[in-house]
């Protein structure tokens, strides 16, 4: 069936549908399922404890120096 062939409705049904798959692609998680590795449970849990204990991580201005980003 065409585009041209279809009623107000079908079309809408084929938008919705459309945009639902595309949607559901964009926000969908790759890793669903996935096991995080122990290291990197270990290094989250770490960073986390530096958080709470007010250490901060790198500036952003030096991680923009580092990877020679400009920004406004």
């Amino acid at each position: 069936m065409q585009v041209k062939d279809m009623t107000v409705n079908e079309l809408k049904v084929l938008i919705r549908e459309t945009l639902e798959e595309v949607l559901e692609e964009f926000f969908s998680d790759p890793d669903e399922g996935e096991e995080v590795r122990e290291e990197v449970k270990q290094q989250l849990l770490e960073s986390k404890k530096r958080r709470q204990a007010g250490v901060r991580g790198i500036p952003a201005e030096e991680v923009y120096k580092k990877l020679g980003i400009t920004h406004s």
